[in-house]
């Protein structure tokens, strides 16, 4: 890599680990970086896995208070996604890279409609509950362990969104405020990559100089995410993902 791929890929890393914290969807930032130095759709998602779980490990702790009283809910929580976030790993190396290279943008597009959604998706539930009088449930019953499930299949699969679809699963399914909920959020994004990369680490091929740039970068971000996050507008981060990622899908699109 030349001196300006590489800080590249550390600032994306960077970028991505606050983003994750924060909000989510910081694979949109990271993906088409790594594209763009020449790696192969399925080596940069694999790359990508494995470079930023340490970026999960400091958004925990800068969320460490928020996570006060949901200990039960975490371990529930835990083993439903984990079960998925391994599914879905599975998959990304049984499938051809041809069904990767066509699922990819579909899913880069649902992610970006999501994260354009998510202010409107969450003050309906809002307005849901409020009318129903539901103050929410402390695990939220089935349907939300079928919904994180299959969020941790797609998480495993390609991480960007995976955030987002758990703040709106939660959002309808527990009455909890968005600080916890997100908190919650960081400790099961880090369980289904890691679960994610323990698999990577042996049974796919990937960019060691790339994990460890974004390593770096993730780790710093996420603590910088996790500390400062509540003081940064929701919009203009999310304005910031749906811009990198139609990069990203455009990208995908003509390659």
């Amino acid at each position: 890599m030349t001196a300006w791929e590489i800080v590249g890929v550390l600032a994306a890393g960077f970028g991505a680990g606050a983003i994750n914290t924060v909000v989510g969807s910081g694979t949109l930032i990271t993906f088409p970086v790594l594209l763009a130095i020449g790696l192969p759709p399925v080596t940069a998602t694999v790359s990508n896995g494995l470079g930023l779980l340490p970026g999960f490990a400091g958004g925990v702790f800068g969320y460490r208070r928020e996570l006060a009283g949901q200990r039960a809910r975490v371990l529930r929580f835990g083993i439903v996604v984990t079960a998925g976030g391994l599914c879905g790993a599975i998959l990304l190396l049984t499938l051809p890279h041809s069904a990767f290279e066509m699922i990819v943008p579909v899913l880069v597009g649902l992610a970006l409609v999501l994260i354009v959604l998510q202010p409107w998706i969450a003050k309906a539930v809002q307005r849901r509950r409020e009318r129903r009088g539901d103050p929410g449930k402390q695990f939220g019953g089935p349907w939300l362990h079928i919904g994180l499930f299959l969020a941790s299949v797609y998480g495993g699969y390609f991480t960007a969104a995976q955030g987002i679809l758990y703040m709106a699963l939660m959002g309808m399914f527990l009455g909890e405020t968005l600080q916890r909920a997100n908190a919650v959020k960081n400790i099961l994004a880090a369980m289904v990559n890691a679960i994610a990369a323990l698999f990577f680490l042996f049974a796919a091929h990937f960019d060691w100089n790339v994990v460890l740039l974004l390593a770096a970068g993730s780790l710093v971000g996420g603590f910088v995410g996790g500390t400062l996050g509540r003081r940064i507008p929701q919009g203009l981060l999310r304005g910031l993902i749906v811009a990198v990622g139609t990069v990203a899908l455009v990208q995908l699109i003509l390659r």
